[in-house]
């Protein structure tokens, strides 16, 4: 008996938490629809017209689209060195791994806001403050370290025989790499360039710092609109973005689990 009231408690403060986490999201869905020019909530009158100047506002389809631009070359950047850093790492053992291992690990632990400082402070004497260039080199420096660890877990989830086999059979290393290892490894690196486009595209601290009015992303122009206005179209360019990022969460959940390619 003790143990069922308690196992009801449990799932009931699990209800509570996701209750208390997904509010702000259903707040920000019902307000989306309001035709008032400011936000309140609950809303007067239900409307798409907010929905419909944001697909017709310039600055915010500019910064998506530089945001997409800047998120699919990071994460295309990101998964070739990634994936060739794993195989190194996930090879023989050799001298300075660990080192090599932490360095790329960092940006996963230090705060945004310092990398941001360091980010900002490392391309402005080259220039490349504010450019295309500038963020994609950024980008690759925060999404890097969750490429690489998820292509080691994937690695470490491939059975070694397959590629013995293969080249026991007469192929090249290359071969064996090319038509053995990279297939079976084709939903990890999959599931690694989403993530790593997630993170680049949701990127807002760094690009504070390193971006300005020639290269705006979407979070910095969502920023700057917020600053002299604060109306429902907002919170309709926030659920449009949230619905087009559940997209890649669930093709990565559908082909290797978030929790296990994270935890490595």
């Amino acid at each position: 008996m003790k143990r069922s009231v308690g196992l009801w408690c449990w799932r009931g403060l699990i209800v509570a938490l996701y209750a208390f986490l997904l509010a702000p999201l259903v707040v920000v869905l019902v307000v989306s629809f309001d035709t008032r020019p400011y936000l309140r909530f609950p809303p007067e009158h239900l409307s798409l017209g907010s929905y419909v100047a944001v697909l017709h506002n310039t600055a915010f389809l500019h910064a998506g689209l530089l945001s997409i631009l800047v998120g699919g070359a990071a994460a295309l950047v990101s998964l070739a060195v990634g994936t060739a850093a794993a195989f190194a790492l996930g090879g023989k053992a050799f001298p300075g791994r660990a080192v090599v291992q932490a360095v790329l690990f960092s940006p996963m632990v230090v705060p945004h806001i310092v990398l941001a400082v360091g980010l900002m402070m490392t391309l402005q004497p080259f220039g490349l403050l504010d450019t295309l260039s500038g963020l994609v080199i950024a980008h690759v420096g925060i999404t890097l370290p969750y490429v690489v660890r998820i292509v080691l877990s994937g690695l470490k989830s491939l059975d070694p025989a397959c590629e013995e086999a293969a080249r026991l059979h007469g192929a090249t290393p290359w071969q064996a790499f090319w038509r053995v290892t990279l297939p079976g490894l084709r939903m990890t690196l999959l599931a690694a360039g989403l993530i790593a486009f997630l993170f680049s595209f949701d990127e807002a601290v760094i690009v504070l710092f390193i971006a300005g009015h020639r290269a705006t992303t979407l979070p910095l122009a969502i920023y700057h609109y917020i600053q002299f206005r604060t109306d429902p179209q907002v919170a309709a360019l926030s659920v449009l973005v949230v619905l087009a990022s559940m997209i890649p969460v669930v093709i990565i959940e559908r082909g290797i689990n978030i929790r296990r390619a994270l935890a490595g």
